[in-house]
């Protein structure tokens, strides 16, 4: 016996590239875009009711077979503390009413946030047999995500060591990844592999790597090295950007001196704080070069530097080199 195909979805996570990409085939399955632009409706969860839900994925469709309701953020809305009596009525209308849609109906909810287990609608699509759900996750190897987009969505090849530096610079935005693999695509035009030399020549965050850097020139305290690499970075991108980047790196660094303080293991460190394995590795060896305090007053001088550009009182060039001479010192 055929499964029956669903009428109300649950789509929760915070992988919003693979969320959107599924939505994308789920629209792509009503036909005529023309016809399915008529038959298609967008919630704003937060200001929609259920039974306007319910009312919209109900309505007859015009010239076609599929009636399909996007609903966005309205389960997490509905489940949020303060939502009170009022949210709790509005799941269980959802919980009530979406057993019954018409074979016509798509309702798809929306979430960019993991929904718990205890969620009404998620339970209900996780037993009822017209619902169906997925946990949209950021991959836990992008290294190979990004070899298997390539392939299968660009149809080049990628070498390992070009996918480990894109995956490493992009972290777990994987639309960011989808773009840097159309741009590079392109570039090669299906005559090659893409190289590690293709990545550091296109990909805009390959400046992520020379930050690595200057912050190991940083933690030996090599004022003249950090400050070379400074200006090749600022040759590269604006300084804003570069400065949210020095930001980073010296949060995660906190991250994991705070980490391994707590008595937490080396291998364990990407998992812990949420990175990539190539960055975790990174940051193993780069921390030793800083003590729980010097990062506690470089992660506050960076802050203090951040509300003197933001208020004009100085240009963001020059407090980036005074910067990296405050920390080298």
């Amino acid at each position: 016996m055929s499964r029956r195909t669903p009428t109300f979805y649950v789509f929760h996570g915070p992988d919003e590239f693979s969320c959107r990409a599924q939505l994308q085939s789920i629209r792509a399955q009503m036909g005529d875009p023309g016809m399915a632009e008529l038959n298609t409706s967008i919630l704003d969860g937060k200001a929609a009711a259920a039974a306007e839900v319910l009312a919209a994925a109900s309505a007859m469709p015009f010239l076609s077979d599929k009636r399909l309701v996007i609903v966005e953020g309205m389960l997490s809305w509905l489940a949020r503390k303060g939502a009170g009596k009022i949210g709790k009525e509005q799941l269980e209308v959802l919980v009530e009413g979406l057993p019954h849609l018409p074979e016509f109906a798509r309702v798809v909810f929306v979430e960019m946030d993991t929904l718990s287990d205890h969620n009404p609608v998620l339970k209900l699509a996780k037993t009822d047999p017209g619902g169906y759900h997925k946990a949209f996750n950021p991959p836990r190897d992008a290294t190979r995500w990004i070899r298997t987009q390539a392939e299968q969505v660009y149809g080049v090849e990628i070498e390992t060591a070009a996918a480990v530096t894109l995956a490493a610079v992009i972290g777990e935005d994987l639309r960011a990844a989808d773009s840097e693999l159309a741009k590079l695509s392109a570039y090669v035009n299906g005559e090659r592999p893409i190289t590690g030399a293709d990545v550091a020549l296109l990909t805009t965050y390959i400046a992520e790597t020379d930050v690595f850097q200057m912050v190991d020139a940083l933690g030996q305290r090599d004022g003249a090295a950090a400050t070379r690499l400074l200006h090749r970075l600022l040759e590269q991108d604006d300084p804003l950007p570069l400065f949210g980047m020095m930001i980073r790196q010296f949060r995660l660094l906190l991250l994991a001196r705070e980490y391994l303080n707590g008595g937490g293991a080396p291998g364990q460190i990407a998992q812990a704080i949420g990175v990539h394995p190539f960055v975790g590795e990174k940051l193993v060896r780069q921390v030793g070069a800083f003590t729980l305090d010097q990062l506690e007053h470089i992660y506050r001088f960076l802050l203090e530097t951040d509300l003197s550009i933001k208020t004009g009182r100085v240009d963001a060039g020059l407090a980036l080199d005074l910067l990296i001479a405050g920390i080298a010192a």
